[in-house]
């Protein structure tokens, strides 16, 4: 059975994107860049909310027309490119980007559905707004987290006060050099 995994970068407060909704506050480098590439192999589908779905949409497919993209950029953009992609909105008139499925109706059943099917994990890339409403639902079975040395004070909030206590199994840990922590959690 797959897992629904939710991957999110935040900082020490507990913001995954500043009041702009930027993520320019990331230590992003090599080996943050390395941990990511790890997570992608275990991934069967990326769900999206409607947000993080527009700025993937809008963002991906001009890579792979861009002479100056690295060659890692190419190959994220080839693989998100085919990979089926899975949104959830209750307002977006359509998603047309390739293989990519809108859900608006019915969450738990078709997660429980998606579940069920074979294959890698199901990943909720970022997308805080949709996170938080899984996690109202009791759906997300696991937590992959990198918490970034950096208080930004204000932002877009990963956990909101709605947001229902669970109590977690830590699974992994890893204190990077730039002094980025993995975590990795699984639900009780």
């Amino acid at each position: 059975m797959r897992k629904l995994v939710l991957f999110a970068h935040v900082s020490l407060d507990g913001f995954a994107a500043d009041p702009n909704g930027s993520l320019g506050f990331l230590s992003y480098n090599q080996e943050l860049q390395q941990f990511a590439d790890e997570l992608v192999k275990t991934v069967g589908a990326p769900i999206y909310g409607k947000n993080t779905y527009k700025l993937m949409a809008g963002y991906w497919p001009t890579v792979l027309a861009d002479p100056t993209a690295s060659q890692q950029e190419l190959d994220h953009a080839r693989w998100v490119e085919q990979i089926p992609k899975i949104v959830f909105s209750t307002t977006l008139p359509n998603a047309d980007w390739h293989n990519t499925t809108l859900i608006r109706d019915n969450v738990v059943d078709k997660i429980n559905q998606l579940k069920q099917q074979p294959g890698k994990d199901l990943v909720i890339f970022g997308s805080p707004g949709l996170a938080k409403s899984f996690m109202k639902l009791d759906l997300i079975d696991e937590y992959k987290l990198t918490l970034h040395p950096v208080i930004l004070g204000e932002g877009i909030r990963l956990f909101g006060s709605t947001t229902p206590m669970n109590k977690l199994s830590l699974l992994e840990s890893k204190t990077l050099g730039s002094g980025v922590v993995t975590l990795h959690y699984a639900t009780r």
